[in-house]
């Protein structure tokens, strides 16, 4: 009895993972390339595994923006908010890739 309740509590824990991995981008940033100093959430607008883990890490703002799924779900608010880029520069990247 016991170890059945263990193996459905895992096998519920693993399908929650999985959905979190679905609903979720996992972004990475750090001042370093080699070192991961902040993790952040952005909920995906559709369940996917595209693009579930994002490192800000040596790419340009430009190259990110590019991404479109990053770009809708609101990767451009994160960067302001980190101080990747300012929001003027954001806007103006998000026009450019509309």
């Amino acid at each position: 009895m016991a170890s059945r309740l263990k193996q459905y509590l895992l096998l519920a824990a693993a399908g929650a993972a999985l959905y979190f991995l679905l609903t979720h981008h996992i972004v990475f940033h750090g001042e370093d390339a080699n070192f991961v100093k902040n993790i952040y959430f952005l909920k995906k607008s559709k369940l996917d595994l595209n693009e579930t883990f994002v490192s800000l890490n040596q790419k340009s703002p430009d190259a990110i923006m590019k991404v479109k799924v990053l770009r809708e779900n609101g990767i451009g608010e994160l960067m302001v908010e980190i101080g990747m880029i300012t929001d003027e520069e954001r806007r103006r990247l998000e026009s450019r890739y509309r």
